[in-house]
């Protein structure tokens, strides 16, 4: 169930008349979802994700056990399997040889005939993993492969089994099979130490459970409960304290065995509240980061925004460029004079805006390892920001690295970047609360995404030049991030949102429109598309169950739950196709 309305909501329009006159404008001349974006921009958003009751009577329990012969399934307890889920599972592994494990969705509902609640998937993703328990309810796996990796390991766990497949097969024998497969029903949560049934919130709070991760490998027909536990409203949920600590303790042991069977031995587990930190090590000495920001005058954003990065930086090896666009004002140059007398750079880049253009100058003077793009109107109130980055961009296997942006208003301002939403990409959950985990804890989980805001983009100098920095003759000022991003998973990197750097953005407050931006902003739209339009279609990391047209996460899709599923819908993490 989604939060309540902010009780300043009506004040809130009160405060903005006009913006208030455009959303009710919008919605009497017929322009809804117009009006929904707008009244989402303006007041702020939240999950709004409960289906009613009868949906379940589209997905009866399936009765039988499975007699497929080449099938193990793995379930939760308090979960049961959908009619013709494995059925399902088994057409999809006959159809691809090269499938090993898939998993599918759930339906929830906490109280029996009160509203029901959908945990939707993504593509597989390790990191993701490692942060949060995600995968499940169900793991259907080939009987044959379930043997090769459990050996004499009856008691193996579902976590460890996904991460044994990973290891022998590779990530990409790990699918994502778009459906509901299980149905939880009449979660008891009087006495497991969460909310009241009346305030459970949307399954996507996953902070009140022990998840499904850690349940023993058992086949079909679903496992019952084991002593000491209680079904909650989105997974097993630990009856106390020390049970608790002992399924974290548990799953901590199963990721350190990963980690050191993978030649991972020296990457630490960190505790925090909600997730597991993967601290992957860092070379000794650090290596020297290029921050690199764009400005043109604005002394007024650029000036807190240096303060910023020189003050609440942790990393001790730094030198910051701005890239300059013809800053005319003398306070801009009197200030750049003061910041050349304390080692800044000062890189001239003159002629019309070219946002990917000044950043590609001033990283070819870079001389750091690793390059830190930050805009003008961005803000650090946090010191730990960059090396959180750092430790992840430094990863062979790593492309990108973008942090969690506030706006003025303290919301989220950006969680990632999803394709196909808003027709071509928008930030995931916008306009969400500042403090908000994110659906399936992803403001809070180190996760891959398709691309990230250039606002804040930390890359190692050697793949940014590699595949030939921002592309400034199609992108000059949009989308040259995401298109950045993308080239790098399509070199066979992977691009992560590391939530755990958290920075304040004011975003377009250094940007001006006119008529001549507009004609630019198409033709980059238009070269957009012609590039990436497969990728457009359905982001691999972004449920097809949710509305495309709001903020990510907000809202699911009218009719989506009607559509049939097969082998044809397998989903599967990997780079992105070569831009054409």
């Amino acid at each position: 169930m989604a939060r309540a309305r902010p009780p300043g909501i009506v004040a809130t329009l009160a405060r903005h008349p006009q913006q208030t006159l455009d959303i009710l404008w919008a919605r009497l001349t017929g322009q809804r979802l117009r009006a929904r974006q707008r009244l989402a921009a303006l007041v702020g958003i939240d999950h709004q994700l409960a289906l009613p009751a009868a949906i379940l009577d589209r997905f009866p329990i399936e009765r039988e056990a499975t007699d497929e012969p080449d099938l193990h399934v793995l379930t939760a307890p308090g979960h049961d399997l959908v009619a013709g889920a494995c059925r399902t599972f088994a057409d999809a592994f006959a159809a691809d040889s090269s499938l090993h494990a898939l998993y599918g969705d759930a339906l929830i509902q906490p109280t029996p005939g009160g509203p029901v609640f959908p945990l939707l998937r993504p593509a597989f993703d390790a990191d993701y993993l490692m942060a949060v328990d995600w995968l499940g309810p169900v793991l259907a796996l080939r009987r044959t492969s379930f043997l090769q990796i459990a050996g004499a390991d009856a008691e193996i766990s579902a976590l460890e089994a996904v991460l044994r497949i990973a290891e022998r097969y590779g990530v990409g024998a790990i699918g994502h099979l778009p459906g509901i497969a299980s149905v939880q029903i009449g979660a008891d949560v009087g006495d497991a130490g969460v909310r009241s049934p009346a305030r459970v919130p949307s399954p996507v709070r996953e902070r009140d459970r022990v998840r499904d991760q850690v349940f023993p490998a058992r086949s079909h027909p679903t496992p019952q409960p084991s002593p000491g536990r209680e079904r909650g409203p989105v997974g097993e949920v630990e009856t106390s304290s020390p049970q608790k600590e002992h399924s974290l303790d548990r799953r901590l042991a199963i990721l350190r065995r990963h980690l050191d069977r993978t030649g991972r031995a020296e990457t630490e587990l960190a505790r925090e509240p909600d997730v597991v930190v993967v601290l992957h090590p860092l070379p000794d000495p650090l290596p020297l980061v290029s921050v690199i920001v764009p400005t043109r005058d604005r002394v007024d954003l650029l000036r807190p925004c240096l303060e910023s990065l020189r003050t609440q930086t942790g990393w001790p090896n730094l030198e910051i460029l701005v890239a300059d666009n013809d800053s005319g004002a003398p306070e801009t140059r009197a200030y750049f004079r003061i910041l050349e007398g304390e080692g800044v750079r000062i890189v001239d880049c003159p002629g019309p805006f070219d946002f990917a253009g000044m950043n590609n100058a001033a990283a070819a003077l870079a001389q750091g390892a690793v390059l830190a793009f930050v805009n003008n109107d961005v803000e650090a109130f946090a010191p730990g920001w960059l090396g959180r980055m750092v430790r992840e961009a430094l990863r062979p296997e790593v492309g990108a690295v973008g942090a969690k942006l506030l706006d003025g208003a303290g919301r989220i301002q950006h969680g990632g970047i999803v394709l196909g939403t808003g027709g071509l990409a928008t930030h995931a959950h916008r306009h969400f609360p500042g403090d908000a985990p994110g659906y399936g804890m992803r403001l809070q989980a180190t996760h891959a995404v398709s691309a990230v805001t250039a606002a804040c983009l930390v890359v190692e100098a050697r793949k940014f030049r590699a595949v030939g920095g921002f592309d400034a003759e199609h992108f000059a000022v949009d989308f040259n991030d995401v298109d950045l991003c993308l080239r790098l998973n399509a070199a066979g990197h992977r691009t992560l949102m590391a939530p755990g750097a958290v920075l304040h953005h004011r975003e377009g407050a250094s940007r001006r429109r006119s008529a001549e931006a507009e004609k630019r902003h198409a033709r980059e739209v238009a070269a957009f598309q012609m590039r990436w339009r497969p990728l457009l279609a359905q982001d691999p990391h972004y449920h097809p169950a949710f509305d495309p047209n709001l903020s990510t996460h907000a809202r699911l899709r009218a009719g989506w739950f009607d559509q049939p599923t097969g082998p044809s819908a397998v989903r599967r993490s990997g780079p992105s196709r070569s831009p054409t």
